[in-house]
């Protein structure tokens, strides 16, 4: 089992699905977690234990962001940086939606950039920093109504693989995890009826990421196991983009 006693997590969107499952698992591992959202995460701090802390935060606000990382670094140090936020809004591409376009690479592309620009003092101090960053397969693979999602997953690739070039000589490693649709209860809405399940027949696994899977990924690549392993984009997908 993976042991991270002793480090401290900040995982953004930890209220979400994939994120208290994150939480829920970085917790068992022994880490000591930030967790962040733009919901109060207080109750999930509490369930998990005393030495977690729950911080509310629009992750659209630079300011915002600088501020929580700051104050996480200063009381509680930084080990591992786990950018799970994101937001999906599809339409398709005539659909000239510029708020919301903006909105889902402010979220999904430019904070992961701001979170990790603000932890990397507090990360090269650790001296085994770990920047674990949430994509999906639409980065990798065209899937239709998903221009904005999509170019802000791919977006984050890139991102990761030059965070992994630039601080790998302070230490730090930086991946990402790049998941098919997770069942999580918003997902379940989106991919109910006849579209989830034309979306699971083309998974050669015939079914979505489960949210512990996804935990998983991101205990094994916060390991020390995984030192060697940086700009790597693991692709939990069940086999969909490999067709």
């Amino acid at each position: 089992m993976t042991d991270l006693s002793g480090l401290t997590a900040l995982i953004t969107g930890a209220a979400g699905g994939i994120g208290t499952a994150l939480a829920e698992g970085f917790a068992a591992a022994g880490a000591r977690l930030a967790l962040v959202d733009r919901q109060d995460p207080q109750d999930l701090a509490c369930r998990l234990g005393a030495d977690h802390r729950a911080f509310t935060v629009d992750l659209g606000d630079p300011a915002q962001i600088a501020a929580c990382i700051d104050e996480v670094g200063r009381t509680m140090g930084l080990d591992i940086l786990v950018n799970n936020a994101g937001l999906g809004i599809v339409f398709p591409l005539e659909a000239v939606d510029v708020e919301a376009w903006d909105r889902t690479l402010q979220i999904n592309l430019r904070a992961p950039w701001l979170a990790a620009a603000a932890a990397l003092p507090w990360l090269k101090r650790s001296g085994r920093g770990r920047i674990i960053n949430l994509a999906s397969q639409a980065g990798i693979v065209a899937i239709a109504e998903h221009a904005a999602y999509g170019a802000s997953k791919a977006g984050l690739i890139n991102l990761t693989q030059v965070m992994a070039v630039e601080w790998a000589r302070h230490g730090i490693t930086a991946n990402a995890i790049a998941p098919t649709v997770v069942e999580t209860p918003m997902a379940l809405v989106g991919w109910s009826g006849e579209k989830g399940e034309q979306a699971r027949r083309e998974i050669p696994v015939g079914r979505f990421a489960q949210p512990r899977e996804i935990a998983a990924a991101a205990l094994y690549l916060a390991s020390a196991d995984a030192g060697i392993i940086n700009g790597a984009t693991l692709v939990a997908d069940g086999g969909y983009t490999i067709r």
